[in-house]
């Protein structure tokens, strides 16, 4: 009735006194010890067990509890733990148990996703794993575990998402302020900006909860503001998420992805791209001081509107609704109209962003409704005073597009035009507002 969707945390062991416990016990689901007994642990839960995924009647036992959840209307499962496995066992397929701290946690994960797939739909089966090994992209989505709530922690989460990213996997999520111990006012407003800049973001902590209120007034604000600038930049944020699932490009990328020829891009872990035209830079100390390096070209803080030249390594302050955050030149970032959900259609309403179009640049932005199907191809190229900006329907009846759903752009930067054919401008305190006439679907503009 809410319009919420419900995760349920749950990791692959079952503890003594659950009846679930005797039910695996008695049939051979759980992994035994080399004397054929059950092995079982104190450390986690009073002597818990372990479902053995290699025997596939205790695959398919595991999962049957999970479609009672389902049923319920569960909609995905935090799959967490998995990792912490014994070596002293007998696995039911006779797996080296040495071999298996890897492989079991693909198991486990392929585990609750195939149910998903089955209860859900393809397109909608999601888990949030902590564990993983190679393969383990294909069950998204991934998050960092158990870090720690100082500046250190989240610049180590940082270069460790990135890491995971170079590995193959798409997207990556983290603990905004931490998961162990309580983070102070100054680092929660820190993460929190971070944490929405991410492909997935979530609030989670280990000895206190992380809403806004209890750390101080501006957290709340921080976090709305971050929180609505996110679901605006949702058509361009699940754009590079249909790249990630249809190409293998992660959404969170380390710099040297988008610019392998230039060398100092090759080590940096403090910064990163998301998606192809957003620079990201978050804040690790207390002193409000990003330092980060600026490719070549002109850049455009989004937040700010300020114009940097690049190529060079930056040094500025920034309060706690800023950061660098800056639009690649010769880019498209489109734009929603909904900033209190991020689930909706992308295309009605969208606003493209050209951020510095060079004379004889052409760039895009494809937007996708939320089956991962595109809708909408936006293009604007530029030659000498002249751009021409397209929109076509590229929906195939399949979903909204280009002549039924109302689009504009922004010209970031320009103050003026001499003239508009197919459309209207009017000035703004970002750029020249390019509107199209009904059922227009290209536009030109001389400057």
């Amino acid at each position: 009735e809410r319009g919420l969707k419900i995760c349920v945390w749950i990791n692959p062991y079952i503890a003594q006194k659950s009846p679930l416990f005797d039910e695996g016990m008695e049939k051979g689901y759980l992994l035994k010890k080399p004397d054929g007994s059950v092995w079982q642990w104190d450390r986690w839960q009073a002597g818990m067990g372990i479902v053995d995924f290699t025997n596939p009647d205790a695959a398919e036992w595991y999962k049957d509890k999970l479609r009672r959840l389902l049923d319920m209307g569960v909609d995905c499962f935090k799959t967490d733990f998995g990792e912490r496995i014994p070596t002293d066992v007998v696995y039911h397929d006779g797996s080296d148990p040495v071999l298996m701290h890897n492989y079991y946690s693909y198991l486990f994960n392929r585990a609750v996703f195939e149910v998903l797939e089955e209860k859900r739909g393809r397109n909608d089966a999601v888990v949030f794993a902590r564990s993983a090994t190679a393969g383990g992209q294909k069950f998204p989505v991934h998050w960092g575990g158990d870090c720690s709530a100082n500046y250190d922690s989240m610049a180590e989460t940082l270069r460790g998402g990135l890491s995971l990213c170079l590995s193959g996997f798409g997207f990556w999520s983290h603990d905004i302020s931490g998961f162990e111990r309580t983070a102070p006012p100054d680092i929660y407003k820190r993460w929190t900006a971070f944490g929405l800049l991410s492909s997935h973001s979530r609030l989670h902590g280990n000895e206190s909860y992380r809403v806004p209120w209890l750390f101080d007034d501006e957290a709340v604000d921080v976090l709305r503001f971050f929180t609505k600038l996110k679901c605006r930049l949702m058509p361009y944020i699940y754009s590079t998420a249909c790249e990630a699932a249809y190409k293998g490009i992660p959404t969170m990328r380390a710099m040297f992805l988008e610019f392998p020829e230039d060398p100092t891009c090759l080590y940096l872990d403090r910064q990163y791209m998301l998606g192809g035209s957003l620079l990201v830079a978050p804040i690790f100390n207390n002193e409000s001081t990003a330092q980060y390096y600026l490719p070549a070209g002109k850049w455009t803080n989004i937040i700010s509107g300020e114009k940097i030249e690049g190529g060079s390594w930056r040094t500025e302050k920034h309060d706690y609704m800023s950061l660098p955050l800056l639009a690649r030149p010769n880019s498209v970032i489109p734009f929603g109209k909904v900033d209190d959900r991020p689930d909706y259609d992308y295309a009605d309403g969208v606003e493209f962003h050209v951020f510095e179009l060079s004379d004889g640049a052409c760039a895009g932005s494809d937007i996708y409704d939320t089956g991962g199907r595109k809708v909408l191809a936006f293009k604007a190229s530029r030659n000498g005073n002249e751009i021409v900006m397209e929109a076509a329907d590229v929906s195939n009846g399949t979903g909204a597009g280009g002549h039924d759903r109302q689009w504009s752009a922004v010209l970031r930067g320009v103050e003026r035009a001499v003239s508009v054919v197919g459309g209207t401008a009017e000035a703004t305190d970002r750029g020249l507002r390019i509107i199209p006439g009904k059922g227009i679907t290209s536009v030109r503009v001389i400057l």
